[in-house]
């Protein structure tokens, strides 16, 4: 798919997942296995959620589909930020959330975790495929997160990994 904000029909598939804005105006689904499932420290998702780190799932272009029903654009406003010229994001017009960015780089599409579909329990659904599995820019960080998963500078596995205390990890863990 390319980086223009196309609209496709949605595909039957148990590997779909479905997420939307907060008002449910613009949907998309995203299929198959994640690239990147991490929570992200960086200070422009910071500033972008006013949260101190997202749950961000990068999929391969292929793997995106818009799936809200009418004129697409006309529900969608895109910006990017001079810093990253190639990385746009799309946000709802009617309820101004963040629902996807595409960076044209790596041709991959980001969504968010807390913007996927939910079940009756209110957890998210196929949890297990899209799980975190690091936080990423955590040198960024707002406050300290004491889990298991690995802490990295920037991307995990393609920057230097942040020890912390509580973890007992070593920096460069050796593959089993």
């Amino acid at each position: 798919m390319s980086s223009s904000p196309e609209q496709v029909d949605p595909q039957e598939d148990e590997d779909v997942i479905q997420g939307s804005c907060f008002c449910g105006g613009v949907s998309y689904e995203v299929y198959g296995t994640p690239v990147l499932s991490a929570f992200c420290h960086c200070t422009k998702c910071q500033r972008m959620t006013g949260c101190p780190f997202v749950h961000t799932i990068h999929y391969d272009a292929s793997a995106f589909a818009w799936t809200h029903p009418g004129f697409h654009l006309s529900r969608l406003d895109s910006y990017n930020v001079p810093e990253k010229p190639w990385k746009t994001r799309y946000r709802c017009k009617q309820c101004g959330c963040t629902v996807a960015s595409h960076n044209a780089k790596t041709s991959h599409w980001s969504v968010w975790g807390a913007q996927l579909q939910r079940g009756e329990d209110g957890k998210i659904m196929n949890w297990e495929k899209i799980k975190p599995t690091a936080h990423i820019f955590y040198g960024t960080r707002m406050m300290d997160v004491h889990d298991d998963l690995g802490k990295w500078e920037g991307y995990e596995g393609t920057s230097p990994r942040i020890i912390q205390p509580w973890s007992g990890a070593s920096p460069n863990p050796t593959p089993n």
